[in-house]
């Protein structure tokens, strides 16, 4: 039996796929991940079986749904660019698996302050990246393409997106301070000299440090729920923190609703309201004008 083989589909369309970046590696290591699994198990072929199988064993390694979900997401690209391509006749039936709205982790002033004095003792460039992404909520990604060119004006432009659709934020006292502060650091753009890998060997190093080692929540990601988070507590409409960080739908940040204050205390006014309205007049009482 010749099992399939879907690390050569990557090598044949990733490039094409995938731009270069974190979450382009993180695919191939995804692609692996599942190419082992179909050897292990002898799937010669691309269909359902495909699917429960590595479904059924990514649980039993203790994968989360919304883990598995981006694993089957990478399999799903690929697996239907093959499909265009003749390579199979039909597509197994990828079904998203339901996932619960957990706990959103974001740091408090006092642990940002800690990670970033962290790792400036590591590499200053390290902690100046990591202020300006809590004060603009970009992606990692997202930073490290920035451009000088893309700065003007108090704002930045953030071309290349995971949404691939570029969007302009405007700038905190914070994120302008950083900025001018690395200027002359490199010329192409102000964190560009900072590689991913790197970055977050720091981070995990500094994280431990600070006394976050075992929050597995508390990696770079973080810093862009923060930024969402405290948009929401100091009151920005959900609408607007959207648009600021570039989701795609307004489910995604529906997540950060619950931490606006006072956003749902028009509904108690409205009960209360008809409470009044409706309640039979006592004797000798007036209709309220």
């Amino acid at each position: 039996m010749t099992s399939i083989d879907l690390v050569a589909l990557w090598k044949t369309y990733g490039n094409i796929l995938w731009e270069p970046g974190q979450h382009k590696e993180t695919c191939r290591v995804y692609t692996e991940e599942l190419q082992e699994i179909a050897v292990r198990r002898q799937i010669d072929s691309l269909d359902n079986r495909l699917l429960d199988t590595v479904i059924s064993e990514l649980r039993a390694k203790g994968n989360r749904n919304s883990t598995i979900n981006r694993k089957m997401a990478c399999l799903s690209k690929l697996l239907r660019k093959h499909q265009r391509n003749g390579g199979i006749d039909r597509l197994p039936d990828f079904a998203k698996l339901p996932e619960k709205n957990g706990r959103i982790r974001f740091l408090s002033r006092e642990e940002e302050d800690l990670l970033v004095a962290r790792l400036a003792a590591i590499n200053p460039d390290y902690a100046e990246l990591t202020t300006f992404l809590v004060n603009t909520g970009a992606r990692v990604g997202e930073a490290l393409k920035l451009k000088w060119a893309d700065v003007h004006n108090d704002r930045a432009t953030f071309w290349e997106t995971k949404a691939n659709t570029p969007r302009s934020v405007p700038l905190t006292r914070a994120a302008i301070e950083v900025l001018e502060r690395q200027r002359g650091k490199a010329p192409a753009g102000p964190f560009s000299m900072i590689t991913y890998r790197k970055y977050y060997v720091a981070w995990l190093k500094c994280k431990a440090e600070c006394g976050l080692g075992a929050d597995p929540q508390v990696v770079p990601h973080v810093l862009r729920h923060t930024c969402a988070s405290r948009l929401a507590q100091q009151g920005v409409d959900i609408k607007r923190i959207q648009e600021f960080l570039g989701h795609r739908t307004l489910a995604m940040t529906l997540r950060y609703a619950h931490l606006a204050p006072g956003h749902l205390d028009v509904c108690a006014s409205a009960l209360n309201d008809f409470a009044v309205a409706s309640r039979p007049l006592r004797s000798g009482e007036r209709a309220a004008a």
